[in-house]
């Protein structure tokens, strides 16, 4: 019998994965494929309804949203890394690589999903995994790679088949900050970092997720820490929740082994599926 199709996403915070590609999840676990997140941080770091109480109070509480709207995309395992939320940037690169690697070989993903190399809008913790990615893959298929000490690795090399960035266009950029009623931004070392939107020419890859924006809705509702500061996302109109959460998600195609070309995807397993669309 032929292993079910599975997709991992690989992000930095609690909320990426709804807020990021839950579109993606939401509709690939209804589809039947097994779903995975791995999670580097808890988000420790961020603010509670504008303020920052501390990790201490962060941390179980951004765990918990996250378990809650993992459940509710359909996630199969829900996987956390445990490195400091404001800090992934300066983990040790061994560690990290290994960590993702560990879980490659263990679930055995066909398509892997991170950020793109610049951080959707410049973050250095979604820069940080974006790298420890992409580094992990080359890591999980490499049959002489020695992890980090302490990581256990299985033996068993695994090769994914295609790695996808998130990669947004300028009208989705646009959709989404008039929803949030905030300018995504990052500032770094006093360098303002803002979001630079993909050309359309650019995105390999679209995806339609509009039959499953109640469901991610339901999932970034789970947020309710982070959602409290996104202006009046709760007050939206549902056609415009459904055009926010439901829209076309869009991907650049990092590398494939299974396909290739200019001709634009509609399927993050194109060219992986059977002759009978599994």
């Amino acid at each position: 019998m032929a292993m079910p199709l599975r997709l991992m996403c690989v992000l930095a915070h609690p909320d990426d994965e709804s807020l990021g590609c839950g579109g993606a999840l939401a509709r690939y676990s209804a589809e039947g494929v097994e779903t995975f997140v791995v999670t580097a941080t808890r988000g420790e770091r961020g603010r509670v309804r504008g303020e920052r109480p501390g990790p201490a109070v962060v941390a179980p509480l951004r765990e918990a949203e996250l378990r809650r709207a993992a459940k509710v995309l359909g996630v199969r395992e829900l996987v956390l890394l445990d490195f400091l939320d404001g800090e992934l940037d300066r983990a040790d690169a061994l560690e990290a690589a290994s960590k993702i690697a560990a879980h490659v070989r263990r679930l055995r993903p066909h398509v892997v999903v991170t950020f793109a190399a610049d951080g959707s809008y410049g973050h250095p913790d979604h820069v940080a995994i974006s790298q420890f990615t992409g580094a992990a893959l080359v890591a999980a298929a490499d049959p002489a790679f020695v992890p980090a000490p302490g990581v256990e690795l299985a033996e068993a090399p695994h090769r994914v088949s295609k790695l996808y960035w998130m990669a947004w266009d300028g009208d989705a950029y646009d959709v989404y900050q008039e929803a949030l009623g905030t300018e995504l931004l990052a500032l770094v070392e006093g360098v303002e970092r803002r979001p630079t939107p993909w050309p359309a020419w650019a995105l390999t890859s679209r995806i339609d997720a509009r039959e499953h924006w109640r469901t991610v809705w339901r999932a970034v509702q789970c947020h309710a820490s982070q959602i409290a500061s996104y202006g009046g996302i709760s007050e939206l109109t549902p056609a415009r929740h459904r055009e926010l959460w439901g829209a076309t998600q869009s991907f650049y195609r990092v590398w494939s082994l299974v396909n290739g070309g200019r001709e634009p995807e509609d399927d993050l397993f194109a060219g992986l599926r059977s002759p009978h669309g599994r």
